[in-house]
Order: structure tokens, then sequence, then C-alpha cells
């Protein structure tokens, strides 16, 4: 399996989409474009193959195809075969990855002491997501504001990055509840991402522990040999994490960031903040605000 990976910094640029319905057998034309390609299975199968590999796309399956790489029907499809489709570019930063090469990028996305914002997504040229309905409307919002004849071509451009991050999400949450991953891995990945989601709040390991049924001291040793973290140590960490990004955007005071992170306690916050950056939180900030001023 390989996985395009494309910068989205940027919205990529839409070019064309559309529904299309065969009434009559049908197979796809032999083409060769310079642009990208996802179609969404609708209905029956569509018999179509790229780069010689043959792919059976069934409702709810996503495909995408790759420019300058021949693709072609290699089998009649049955009348009332549909699908979604729609052609875009990115800029130039995207490339093709294996799966040992994903799960490498997929391990940074959870390291808890980076402040940088994830600005990439991850596509399987061929999977079927659990949710596909979600994508399904995206797409058919992506649909409207082309046939509304916006006055602005760019809001074709951002929902159509829209539903390739919706398809990101999916594979990256597919992936770690698939059996490529041990079932005590699978576990670590699932409470990495409810403590991602339960950031704004005032959780502790034990909460953690509660919710998934663990002793907390084994919870701690566990996540520690899976992670290299303690637990706690990471829960501050992303917490942190999340609180630099908000002191280098905004203008927002100390106290509003911390509460934004789940300390109610201010001081509590700045304590632990200068524990781990050897600065204070405005110390911080002002510090980035001279680095962004000396890079221009």
């Amino acid at each position: 399996m390989e996985y395009f990976k494309a910068n989205i910094e940027k919205p990529l640029e839409f070019i064309s989409g559309g529904v299309f319905v065969s009434d009559v057998p049908w197979i796809h034309a032999t083409r060769n474009v310079e642009s990208f390609e996802i179609i969404i299975g609708l209905n029956k199968c569509l018999y179509i193959s790229q780069g010689g590999t043959q792919y059976e796309v069934m409702p709810g399956d996503v495909l995408l195809l790759l420019p300058d790489v021949a693709h072609q029907g290699y089998k009649m499809c049955e009348e009332g075969v549909s699908f979604f489709w729609f052609h875009f570019l990115t800029g130039a930063d995207n490339e093709l990855l294996d799966e040992h090469r994903l799960i490498e990028e997929l391990a940074k996305l959870n390291k808890p002491d980076s402040s940088q914002m994830v600005s990439d997504v991850y596509i399987p040229l061929f999977f079927k997501p659990t949710r596909v309905e979600r994508a399904n409307i995206l797409f058919k919002q992506l649909q409207h504001v082309v046939n509304a004849h916006y006055y602005t071509q760019q809001a074709a451009h951002y929902i159509a990055t829209s539903l390739l991050i919706e398809l990101s999400e999916q594979m990256i949450a597919d992936y770690y509840n698939s059996t490529k991953l041990s079932s005590g891995d699978r576990k670590i990945s699932e409470i990495i991402e409810w403590i991602r989601i339960h950031l704004p709040e005032d959780i502790s390991v034990t909460n953690v522990a509660e919710k998934f049924a663990y002793n907390k001291d084994y919870l701690s040793r566990f996540f520690k040999k899976k992670t290299g973290f303690h637990l706690q140590e990471y829960i501050h960490l992303m917490k942190l994490s999340k609180a630099k990004e908000l002191l280098t955007r905004s203008n927002r005071s100390i106290k509003y960031i911390s509460e934004k992170v789940g300390f109610n306690d201010e001081k509590y916050f700045m304590r632990l903040f200068r524990r781990y950056e050897n600065m204070t939180p405005t110390e911080y900030r002002q510090a980035y605000y001279k680095i962004h001023m000396n890079n221009h």
C-alpha cells in the first residue's frame, strides 16, 4: 500500500468535479492527466486500473488517481455504476510514502513536546473509510459551491481541501484501530486520542485510569513502556504544547490561555511552564515575537 502525503498550509486547487452515472454497461476510457483525481464509489463496481494495478471500487471505496500515471477501465461495469469524482492540484510539496514511512510520520503526530501545527494530509491510494458519508456530505457541499457561481473560486478550493482533511483524519483513526497494531498499541492510541480531545479539561492520571478501567499505577508503567513518557508528564506536555501555540498565535491573557488548556490555577500553569520551558509564558511569547520579526 502506498500513501499520498501533501502539504495543505495553502489550500489545494480544485479544478473540476461531478457525479458520474451510467445508464448502460460502460468501461472507463484510457487516460493520462496532469492532475490528481479522487473517486468515491456510490453504486455498483467501477473496474479501473492505475499503473498496472487493478482496483474494484465499490460503494464507499475511495481511490486516488495520480497525475501522469495512465489509468483505464479493465472490465465492463454494470449499468447503473456511479461515483463522485473531482480533479485537483497541490503545491510542489507532496510525495508517496510506503507503510514504513507512514508509521514514522504518524508517530510524530503524537509527540507531546512539539508546538508545530500539522500541515499535511495522508491519503491511501485506495481504502474504505469507516465514515465515508462525511466525505460525501463535503462533496455535495463542494458541488453546491461550484454550481452556485460564487464570486470567488476560493470557496471550492477550501471545501476540496476540507474533504482531503476528512479522508486523512479517517485514515489515521482507522489505522490506529486496525489489526495492524497490537492490542496494547491500540489501547495506547485510544488513550492518546482521548487526551487530545479532552485537553481543554482538567484531566489527570486518575481520570484516564477510570475512563479506561485501569489501575492508575499500572497504567502509568504501561504508558511509560509504550511511549517513553510518564502519563502525567505526557498530559502536561500536550497541554503546554497547545499553550505555546496559543501564546504565539494570539494576544490573549496568560489566565485565558491557562484556562483554555485545562488549568484553573494560573499560578500553577506558570510554574509548570517554567519547569518545562525554562522561561515564563510571557517570556516565551516575547521570544517568539522577536524571532518572528527578525525573520522578515
